[in-house]
């Protein structure tokens, strides 16, 4: 117990989300877990609980051929678990059972949801659960009327919670392999409830439950929003309508008008960390897969049960370089100046992820002996916790499939988390030394 106290919050993050993925692994090991009986290996288990929790989406087994009713009930618990975060799913028990919620508990809470301050968090974790399941609930009876009328009435309640805890939680995980494994929703590229609904589940997840809570309290009126969720909606919205419009320019001309409007909105939506496909993503040309990666390592937004860098760091770099093409001091949105640490946690962010996609990459595709690009796209899906795949994740060696999962576990506790977890207990060094110019560019 004193041990704990003296982690740090990343810590503890930390070292929670690895003991849901190894009590996950261990269930799904078990004989009841698998159709066959047999029960998984320890490297499939963990590949498959570590993508659940970390709500990534990228499977070796087909999740609905290979998986019991048991095993499928195993991986959307921690799909829900891994989507609205270790710690929160932690406070609401605790909240429930009556007890005190601790000042450590508290700032635990608040970096896990990336909330600006320890005050209110109680009520911040009460309206994440009441905001969960009112989305999870509507989703979830929308799609059981379009399940239903396919699959009769139990498989279609089941199949319409599944698909909308996966959709909101952005993790992607489905069960359509039981028409062709591995086919995801690509027989629904033209049904309109199955694609509005899962886009908007997709979205409402990836926005962050910080946001949600600003618009339930300003409602429609944007300039009473605080300033990162100014900053969310709004780079939210580009990153979805300008590769949407690629993609319907220069993408997917073999399909008709409806399809080709769907079908572009919603790899553009999904791209953001899903993980769900309404097409076959081999037919895209190396731009189109380039754009894909570009945007799944963006990913979703802070506070949010999506992955990947988040939308503000990536605002936040490019407010920086526009800040320096006019020669302004400052980064600025919205009337308001960014602070200066916030733009180096923001580089280092960016270091760290390009390190760690393009590494993955170039040495799984060294041991596999694929194209680059093919690996690159894969370990964009892996530490943007996107889930989409070029088919080549069930090809993969021991060793490739161990980057991913390292990749996918770092990508869902945040490069953030993993920096504070790192200098946690170092004071660092307030001495200051001498300044010296040097020229870069």
């Amino acid at each position: 117990m004193n041990r704990m106290r003296k982690l740090s919050s990343a810590q503890i993050i930390i070292l929670g989300f690895a003991g849901v993925i190894l009590a996950g692994s261990l269930l799904l090991m078990l004989p009841i877990a698998t159709a066959d009986g047999n029960g998984a290996s320890f490297a499939d288990a963990l590949f498959t609980a570590t993508s659940a929790v970390c709500v990534t989406g990228l499977v070796v087994q087909d999740t609905a051929t290979y998986w019991s009713l048991f095993g499928q009930i195993i991986i959307l618990l921690m799909i829900q678990i891994g989507g609205m975060g270790i710690i929160t799913v932690a406070v609401i028990i605790e909240i429930f059972s009556g007890k005190r919620i601790s000042l450590k508990q508290r700032s635990t809470m608040q970096e896990a949801i990336s909330a600006h301050k320890v005050g209110g968090i109680v009520r911040l974790t009460g309206f994440i659960l009441k905001m969960t399941l009112i989305f999870e609930l509507v989703g979830a009876l929308t799609l059981m009327l379009v399940f239903s009328k396919e699959m009769g009435v139990w498989k279609g309640i089941w199949y319409g919670v599944f698909h909308s805890v996966s959709a909101f939680c952005n993790a992607g995980f489905d069960l359509m392999g039981f028409r062709t494994p591995y086919t995801s929703l690509t027989y629904y590229v033209g049904h309109p409830v199955i694609n509005i609904v899962i886009m908007l589940l997709i979205v409402s997840g990836g926005l962050g439950f910080l946001t949600w809570d600003d618009i339930v309290t300003n409602k429609l009126h944007f300039r009473k929003y605080r300033m990162q969720s100014k900053i969310i909606l709004s780079v939210t919205a580009g990153l979805i309508l300008l590769p949407a419009f690629y993609f319907f320019m220069c993408e997917f001309a073999d399909l008709t008008l409806g399809e080709r409007i769907l079908g572009s909105l919603f790899q553009s939506v999904t791209t953001r960390t899903a993980g769900f496909n309404t097409l076959d993503l081999t037919l895209l040309t190396e731009t189109g897969l380039m754009i894909m990666i570009m945007l799944m390592l963006v990913g979703g937004s802070p506070g949010s049960t999506a992955g990947g860098m988040k939308t503000t760091t990536f605002a936040v770099l490019l407010s920086t370089s526009v800040s320096v093409f006019r020669r302004r001091e400052h980064t600025h949105f919205f009337g308001r100046r960014i602070e200066d640490g916030t733009i180096r946690i923001t580089a280092t962010i960016l270091t760290m992820y390009l390190s760690l996609f393009l590494a993955g990459g170039c040495v799984i595709s060294t041991i596999e002996k694929l194209p680059l690009l093919t690996c690159l796209f894969e370990t964009a899906s892996a530490i943007g916790t996107v889930g989409l795949t070029l088919g080549i994740t069930t090809k993969l060696g021991q060793i490739s499939r161990a980057i991913l999962i390292v990749l996918m576990y770092m990508g869902r506790v945040g490069g953030l988390t993993l920096i504070f977890a790192a200098v946690a207990g170092n004071k660092g060094n307030t001495s200051r030394l001498p300044k010296e110019k040097v020229t870069v560019g």
